[in-house]
């Protein structure tokens, strides 16, 4: 069987934070990364980062990530330079990824950083595929689905690698049902944005294009067919 996706490499992106505003002055404590070409994971990027204040005991029962492990870390600035380098040119993926995109871009603004351009949202996505679950929180969708549980949940490295379980095997449903060789990345950014009552005529739609180059080309416009 051929790779599910195309050779164009997706990062898998999750972070823990200090709190839900970056806008407020919160800050990011973990980065976790995962690199994935065809249908597998190739590479993995992890780091703590020093906020420059003391986290709540909130985060410290809920991430795990306690202010002592913290204090030595490394300053953001320095981390998201080494990701950038990591990330390359890649898109992004995340669960929620409004929420890590927020910190991404903050982080990268302090650090003097251009902003990545390229996400897609797995949550997005979940919610259009597997609409009868019975949330799509990630670790409600790991079970759901009977994918790999690779550590604990609330780290960041964990949880970007359950996600990419969960991508691929999203995009394998998406391939299986549009009778594609690959998906493409556009494919899945359109299949978020689609109305959920719509998504089986999307798909539908995308079961007509002939193969996976096709479908890259005329993915930005199946979305205003349906």
């Amino acid at each position: 069987m051929s790779a599910i996706l195309e050779k164009t490499p997706v990062v898998i992106l999750d972070f823990e934070t200090t709190g839900m505003a970056p806008d407020r002055g919160d800050r990011a404590i973990e980065i976790g990364a995962v690199r994935i070409e065809g249908d597998r994971i190739v590479d993995r990027f992890q780091s703590l980062m020093c906020p420059g204040r003391r986290v709540s005991p909130f985060i410290e029962d809920y991430t795990g990530i306690t202010n002592a492990m913290l204090q030595d870390a490394p300053e953001p600035a320095l981390v998201m330079r080494q990701f950038q380098r990591f990330l390359a040119d890649s898109p992004l993926v995340a669960h929620n990824a409004s929420f890590d995109r927020r910190f991404l871009e903050s982080e990268f603004r302090r650090a003097g950083l251009p902003l990545p351009a390229e996400y897609s949202c797995s949550l997005l996505v979940a919610r259009r595929l597997y609409p009868e679950a019975p949330n799509h929180k990630l670790a409600t969708l790991v079970h759901y689905r009977a994918l790999p549980v690779t550590g604990n949940f609330h780290r960041a490295l964990a949880d970007a690698e359950m996600t990419a379980h969960l991508w691929l095997g999203m995009t394998a449903d998406v391939r299986d049902r549009c009778g594609l060789e690959q998906v493409p990345f556009s494919l899945m950014q359109a299949l978020e944005k689609v109305k959920i009552k719509k998504v089986a005529q999307f798909l539908e739609s995308a079961a007509g294009v002939a193969s996976a180059e096709e479908c890259h080309l005329k993915g930005c416009n199946l979305i205003k067919t349906v």
